[in-house]
């Protein structure tokens, strides 16, 4: 049987390799902001102190994006997003599950429960699915790592976590 040679952790293009490049830079951004706390009221978007000023030369409300109460208001509320979805990358969701007080017998009674409802459902097309889905993940990953390293410069930058911290 022949093998190919070729390292998957070495190709950029591998979901493995982009895992890593997200864990890197949440950890680079757990190292770097060394006082979370400091993020609490400090707006996601660097326009957002802008568009809180009137614009009169626009009048035009149909650009205007309403508020969404889904998105995070500040950058404590990213910081915390960003590093619970390393955790859970890192340690999987069953600790997540663990630690809302069930025991194992009762998770793993839900996951039976569970597979036997998927299974009804007919999965002829596995490989689309597969592949569906893997699109997704590198996509929210490589958006997740960018605003990793966003959030990790805006503090170099404005609250002054740059050389003296390390």
């Amino acid at each position: 049987m022949m093998q190919i040679s070729v390292d998957p952790a070495n190709n950029k293009h591998s979901l493995i390799n982009v895992m890593h490049r997200f864990i890197a830079a949440a950890n680079n951004m757990d190292e770097t902001i060394m006082v979370p706390s400091l993020l609490r009221d400090v707006p996601l978007e660097e326009r957002a102190a802008s568009e809180l000023e009137p614009n009169v030369n626009n009048n035009n409300d149909q650009n205007h994006e309403p508020p969404c109460p889904n998105k995070q208001r500040d950058m404590y509320e990213h910081y915390l997003l960003l590093k619970s979805i390393k955790n859970d990358m890192e340690w999987g969701l069953l600790k997540r599950e663990m630690s809302s007080g069930a025991s194992f017998l009762e998770m793993a009674v839900k996951q039976q429960e569970e597979q036997q409802q998927h299974h009804a459902v007919e999965n002829t097309d596995l490989e689309n699915q597969f592949h569906y889905h893997l699109r997704g993940l590198f996509g929210v990953l490589s958006k997740l790592t960018l605003q990793a390293d966003h959030l990790t410069n805006r503090y170099k930058r404005e609250i002054g976590g740059g050389n003296f911290m390390r």
